[in-house]
């Protein structure tokens, strides 16, 4: 099979690409501007086009040389913040960008499609926790509602041209690779200053909650989509369980034997006070559930961001 992941060098991409390579799930190829993703995390296995989404003649040319027959689609710009603060380029990347691949790819045999959609942002402010896919969405970020407008495209995708596809609405994802961008970014931006041994900023009261997934299991289900049958859904991708910003520093600070509390400032726009999602539809149609527990995902992120600040020292 011809598989063409986009984002493949970025955190969740890179893992990503690692995994359906071990899997023998076909040739793999990688989109990527590396505007935030790293060349050296792609798998040497993997063929690479350095190309940017929002580039449709770009695009096309990459498109018309791999003709994928599965897309995942990991590529965004994923900082809610700065969608907030620049709501075109958010649109121009994560709306634009998407329509100009997939344009191109349904000219070229394109079969089926694996997004990374947001289990967060999509549904703004919660009625009900854990919730459910069927969850009224109220996305109070122009990220959200890109990744809204994304499914509402592949839907017509799938009417128009039969093209099948899975929107995963990904949890907070941390792990090792972690980017300090974007909403789950505070985990790897915390571990940077605790290894700086310095005090660490929460931004409003810290009892904001989210559901943080490991991104191992977060690839597992990338995979598990792949290889399903079942089509035209959101499936969220999350633990079911919250944690707050408070306890989440104070585990990564007895982690890192770090006493100092945390500082506080103001709240930022465009963020969620509580946020849980429910895994049962994932397990129903992936047969998916999440394996790691935070504490020991937590451990093993601190441990890699300390092996690549040892490395680099």
């Amino acid at each position: 099979m011809r598989i063409l992941v986009t984002g493949g060098g970025g955190f969740i991409g890179s893992h990503a690409v690692d995994a359906l390579i071990a899997s023998g799930a076909g040739e793999v190829s990688v989109l990527d501007n590396f505007s935030t993703g790293k060349r050296d995390q792609v798998n040497p296995k993997a063929t690479v086009h350095q190309t940017d989404l929002r580039d449709a003649a770009a695009v096309t040319s990459v498109v018309e040389k791999v003709r994928p027959e599965i897309i995942f689609h990991l590529a965004a710009q994923m900082d809610v913040r700065r969608s907030v603060a620049d709501p075109a380029f958010d649109a121009q990347v994560n709306v634009v960008g998407f329509l100009n691949l997939i344009e191109a790819a349904r000219k070229h045999g394109l079969k089926r499609v694996v997004f990374s959609s947001t289990g967060g942002a999509i549904y703004g402010e919660q009625d009900e926790f854990p919730c459910t896919e069927d969850h009224p969405k109220r996305p109070v970020s122009p990220y959200g509602v890109a990744k809204l407008a994304t499914e509402a495209y592949l839907f017509f995708y799938k009417v128009e041209y039969g093209i099948d596809y899975l929107a995963l609405r990904f949890g907070n994802v941390y792990g090792p690779r972690q980017d300090p961008h974007g909403e789950a970014g505070v985990i790897s931006i915390f571990c940077g200053k605790l290894l700086d041994r310095q005090p660490v900023t929460i931004y409003g009261d810290g009892t904001q909650t989210r559901d943080y997934v490991y991104v191992g299991d977060v690839v597992r289900a990338v995979v598990a989509a792949s290889k399903s049958s079942a089509s035209g859904l959101a499936i969220n991708i999350g633990t079911g369980i919250e944690t707050n910003v408070n306890d989440l520093y104070s585990t990564l600070a007895g982690i890192a034997d770090f006493p100092t509390k945390a500082e506080h400032a103001p709240p930022r726009g465009g963020e969620q006070k509580r946020s849980v999602i429910s895994p049962a539809r994932a397990e129903k149609e992936l047969g998916w559930r999440p394996e790691k527990k935070l504490a020991e995902g937590l451990e093993e992120t601190f441990k890699y961001f300390k092996q690549q600040r040892d490395h680099l020292s």
